[in-house]
C-alpha cells in the first residue's frame, strides 16, 4: 500500500523544517532516467489524435447545448464538452515540456483549435509553468503556481476553486478590451502583461516583459485571440446572447474542474523555502491505476503530477509506463511510492484537515 504521511524531521516539526529535512533520494533520480531513456520521444500520431478528437468533440458539445431543444440533452451535451474541452486544454501543459522541435506543427494546431479559440493561446503558460519546475523555485514566493494552501484558512478552499467560474468572463474582458487599448496605452499594456497574462495561482507574480522570437508569438496569438473575442461579442448583434452566455457557462465550468484538480496537484505544505527534488516530489501528487475517475479529472498526464516533476519532459503518454518501471524496480517501502494517493476526494479531505490544524 501507499504511505501518505511526509518525512518528519522530528516529532512536532513544522511543514518548512520536515520538507528541509528531507535529502534527496539518489537512487530514485538514477532510477527515475535510467529506466524511462527508451520511452522518452513525443510520438506524433498520439498527440495529434487526442488533442483533435477532444477538440471536436468539446465544440460539438457546445453545439448540442445551444441547440437541443431538450433541456436533459442539453445538460448531457454540456457535460460531454466539459470533459472534453477540458482534456483539450490540458494539452498547453504538454506544449511548455516538449522541445519545439519534437512535434511539427502541433503549437501552432492546437494555438489556432483550442487556444485563441479558448481565450487561452499557450503564451499564457509557455515561460510560466517552467519556473514552477525550476530546482529553486518551487514553493518559493517566486513560484507562480504555488500557494501555501494546506496552510491557510479553511474557507480559502472555496473561495480558490470557486473563483474559476469567473475565468471565461474575465479572459473575454481582456482579449476584447485590455490588450486593444494596451496598444495605445503603454502602462495599461504594462499591467495587462505583468498582472494578467499568465495561469498562475500566486497573486504575488509578476511576468517578466517578453523578448526575441517569444515576443513576436506573443503578437500573433495576442491579435489572434482578440479578433475571435471581437468575433463573439459581434455575434450577439445576429445571434442573441443565449448561445455565447451557454459557451462561457461550459467554459466556466471547464476552468472549475482544473480548479479542483490544481488543489490536489500537490500537498501545498511548503511555506517558501527552497525544497530538493526529492521533497518537491513528496509535495507532489500521482493518482495511479485502479481507477478510471483520475483519468477524467487528471487528464493528458497528470495523475501522474509527483511523477511528472522527476520527469517535466516525459511525454504524457509514456506516463503510465514509467510509473508502472519505477513501482515495480523500487518496491513497496521505497521514495516513490509516499506520492501515490488513492483518489480526489481522499486528498480533498486531506487538504481540508490540514486547513484545520491550528497554527
Amino acid at each position: 500500500m501507499s504511505v501518505h504521511q511526509p518525512i518528519t524531521a522530528k516529532s512536532g516539526a513544522s511543514a518548512a523544517e520536515r520538507f528541509a529535512a528531507i535529502p534527496d533520494d539518489m537512487a530514485m533520480l538514477r532510477a527515475a532516467v535510467e529506466l524511462t531513456r527508451d520511452i522518452s520521444a513525443a510520438r506524433g500520431s498520439i498527440y495529434w489524435t487526442d488533442m483533435l478528437v477532444s477538440a471536436a468533440v468539446g465544440y460539438a458539445g457546445i453545439a448540442g447545448a445551444i441547440l437541443f431543444d431538450d433541456g436533459w440533452a442539453a445538460l448531457a451535451s454540456a457535460a460531454v464538452a466539459v470533459v472534453a474541452l477540458y482534456r483539450a486544454l490540458l494539452f498547453i501543459h504538454e506544449l511548455t515540456h516538449i522541445h519545439r522541435t519534437a512535434l511539427p506543427g502541433f503549437r501552432f494546431g492546437w494555438n489556432l483549435l483550442v487556444g485563441i479559440p479558448m481565450l487561452t493561446p499557450s503564451f499564457m503558460y509557455e515561460g510560466v509553468h517552467t519556473l514552477h519546475h525550476a530546482r529553486t523555485r518551487y514553493g518559493t514566493k517566486e513560484d507562480p503556481e504555488y500557494l501555501p494552501l494546506a496552510l491557510m484558512k479553511p474557507w480559502s478552499l472555496p473561495v480558490f476553486a470557486l473563483v474559476a467560474l469567473l475565468l471565461p468572463v474575465g479572459l473575454l474582458i481582456r482579449s476584447a478590451v485590455l490588450v486593444p487599448l494596451g496598444a495605445i496605452v503603454p502602462p495599461l499594456r504594462t499591467l495587462v502583461w505583468e498582472r494578467a497574462s499568465a495561469l498562475s495561482i500566486n497573486p504575488d507574480f509578476r511576468r517578466r516583459a517578453p523578448e526575441g522570437d517569444f515576443a513576436r508569438m506573443v503578437f500573433w496569438q495576442e491579435l489572434g485571440a482578440s479578433v475571435w473575442a471581437w468575433c463573439l461579442l459581434a455575434s450577439t448583434l445576429w445571434l442573441g446572447w443565449r448561445p455565447l452566455l451557454i459557451a462561457l457557462a461550459i467554459v466556466s465550468v471547464t476552468a472549475l474542474f482544473n480548479q479542483v484538480r490544481t488543489l490536489v496537484a500537490h500537498l501545498w505544505e511548503n511555506e517558501g523555502d527552497p525544497m530538493t527534488v526529492t521533497a518537491q516530489y513528496l509535495d507532489s501528487v500521482n493518482v495511479p491505476p485502479p481507477g478510471l475517475w483520475a483519468e477524467v479529472w487528471a487528464p493528458v498526464g497528470l495523475r501522474y503530477h509527483a511523477l511528472h516533476h522527476l520527469l517535466p519532459s516525459m511525454p504524457y503518454h509514456s506516463l503510465p509506463e514509467a510509473h508502472r518501471r519505477l513501482r515495480d524496480q523500487l518496491g513497496e517501502a521505497s521514495t516513490y511510492r509516499k506520492a501515490n494517493y488513492p483518489g480526489l476526494f481522499p486528498l480533498m479531505a486531506r487538504l481540508a484537515r490540514s486547513t484545520m490544524l491550528p497554527r
